[in-house]
């Protein structure tokens, strides 16, 4: 912390079900849970009175159950996971929600993973964890280059619009295929880089700029 003197601290990742299993299990463990997280922020705070601490939700189903229950923890940042595969195909839904919570609770809000295909083909023989067109949101974000980078930026669009939306985090944007284009166990996020087969980078990085 002194060191590196971080603006901003997620404690652990996407933690709907808690951390430190089994003893920071939020349902098993609820008050042990929040006494773990109470002594991470704790020792920011002793360390910082700038860095923001974020607390990670992946998804937005039950994201509201899981902030009531750490409302009494003193964090500022409201952190989201979103894929469409795994979080539902509707940027709409994702902006009423973030709006509920970022009310609801009175916290800065963003979205602290999300990724997008720029093609549904290989570059190794790994098997990529997005690689059909049920897992996008059709037909207005295609598996292209112009399709990810337009999600992207609906992404960015949709976090300015949120009262205290603060922005988002492109989570693999480096997740080539690095060990050749017949490795079975390199990355299985080729086609959510933001490199392209070539490792050449790709139009959606232009969103990372700061206007």
């Amino acid at each position: 912390m002194t060191k590196l003197q971080p603006d901003y601290i997620q404690i652990s990742n996407e933690i709907n079900s808690g951390f430190l299993h089994p003893y920071g299990h939020i349902s098993n463990n609820n008050q042990q849970f929040k006494e773990l997280l109470t002594m991470g922020i704790t020792a920011v705070r002793a360390s910082s009175n700038d860095t923001k601490i974020v607390l990670h939700f992946a998804g937005i189903d039950r994201s509201d159950w899981f902030f009531n229950q750490v409302n009494v923890l003193d964090y500022d940042i409201i952190g989201l996971s979103y894929y469409p595969k795994w979080h539902g195909k509707s940027l709409n839904n994702l902006k009423t929600k973030m709006q509920y919570l970022s009310k609801t609770y009175t916290k800065e809000i963003l979205i602290a993973e999300t990724a997008y295909p720029f093609t549904l083909e290989w570059n190794a023989w790994t098997n990529n964890i997005v690689g059909l067109d049920e897992h996008l949101i059709l037909p207005e974000y295609p598996a292209s280059i112009e399709g990810q980078r337009q999600f992207i930026n609906q992404i960015k669009t949709l976090t300015k619009e949120v009262d205290n939306g603060i922005g988002f985090c492109y989570w693999g944007a480096e997740l080539i295929a690095w060990k050749g284009n017949q490795a079975t166990d390199a990355s299985p996020w080729e086609n959510q880089a933001i490199f392209d087969f070539e490792n050449k980078t790709l139009p959606v990085l232009k969103a990372f700029i700061i206007e």
